[in-house]
């Protein structure tokens, strides 16, 4: 029997991947490893997938199931773009800021960022690098890509997700989301998933699965077909296209067939809201001198200021990350199995780390 080498009651609250896998995504693992099937998507459950998809976003999607949201962003955005083309995004967004210069590097696109308070774009910031078309000392933006939920914990209204997506087309560029955290936003707005995403007029979107309880498993979703070409060779070409595939999509079956994306996202959400509320008494009563919030907290990330020190000090306890550390901002992330103790707990080291400061 395999040694268990980690102390299972320890918990962080630095990144929604801490977590492990949710039991029915593994269960649906080994209800997929009986015998044998096609490799390298011609199998039953892929075909399955583009099933499961179809119902959420619509007919006449495409879904490529890949292994990780790097590669879903990476090789979907390829896929929008000719050699000449860039992508704006917020100077926050995951493709910009963490990555490791894979969009550049890998995908071979110029990013043209702006800088977003709360981490998402507005027709305005847009505008401030849609420009330039036709000049041939120029990258061409030609796709804009908005992340739902943001890296700051943020989610876009459907009307704002429109609104970009009408900006965008009125200038021939298209509109791809980052959705690793999708699942969270569908939470946070009440609405079904193809609410924000092809009825807002999203054209590629990355779903995500591994942070909400599937074992690496993503997937790049074409909602419009003229938006996107190649994707069957550039998934091969960006080392994601997987041999035994059944794996990854069963996971993502597991998931999105029934109601297991939502159920899990709604408890993470809730999980930070009850993170916040318990800080945001404290603070109301004049206990936590020193502790502020730096957004709005919509989905399972929440965002704060702490005194010099204080953070070091928390994390000898609990892991969790700074997001600027020059400000004293940390970030703190819920995930499908954080607990009501477990959130208790991190309240109670909070205040004793505050007051010992």
């Amino acid at each position: 029997m395999t040694e268990q080498l980690h102390d299972t009651t320890v918990r962080g609250f630095a990144s929604d991947n801490y977590s492990g896998v949710h039991p029915e995504v593994l269960a649906a693992i080994a209800a997929a490893n009986d015998g044998h099937q096609v490799a390298y998507g011609e199998d039953v459950y892929t075909e399955r997938l583009q099933q499961v998809f179809a119902r959420h976003f619509g007919e006449g999607i495409e879904a490529f199931p890949v292994f990780n949201g790097t590669g879903a962003n990476v090789t979907g955005l390829q896929s929008m773009l000719p050699r000449w083309g860039a992508v704006i995004s917020a100077s926050t967004a995951h493709i910009n800021s963490d990555e490791g210069g894979a969009p550049e590097r890998v995908g071979g696109m110029k990013l043209l960022t702006v800088p977003a308070a709360d981490g998402k774009l507005t027709t305005e910031l847009i505008d401030r690098e849609a420009w330039g078309w036709g000049d041939e000392h120029r990258a061409q933006p030609l796709v804009v890509s908005i992340t739902q939920t943001t890296e700051l914990g943020t989610a876009y209204t459907a009307d704002e997700v429109r609104a970009i997506a009408d900006h965008v087309h009125e200038r021939d560029m298209m509109l791809h989301m980052d959705g690793a955290r999708l699942s969270n936003a569908a939470a946070s707005l009440d609405l079904p998933l193809r609410a924000f995403t092809r009825d807002a007029g999203v054209d590629v979107v990355s779903v995500g699965g591994t942070k909400n309880g599937a074992l690496g498993a993503e997937a790049i979703v074409v909602l419009n077909p003229e938006a996107s070409v190649g994707l069957k060779y550039l998934r091969k070409l960006n080392m994601q296209l997987a041999s035994k595939m059944r794996f990854t999509s069963a996971q993502l079956i597991a998931l999105y067939e029934g109601d297991l994306w939502l159920e899990s996202a709604r408890h993470a959400n809730g999980m930070a809201r009850r993170l916040r509320d318990a800080l945001d008494a404290g603070i109301a009563a004049g206990e936590l001198p020193g502790l502020c919030f730096t957004q709005e907290t919509q989905s399972n990330g929440v965002f704060a200021t702490l005194p010099a020190g204080v953070a070091d000090r928390l994390r000898e306890r609990f892991r969790f990350y700074d997001w600027d550390a020059a400000r004293g901002e940390v970030r703190w992330m819920c995930s499908f199995d954080t607990s009501e103790a477990d959130i208790d707990a991190f309240v109670a080291g909070i205040r004793e780390e505050l007051a010992a400061a």
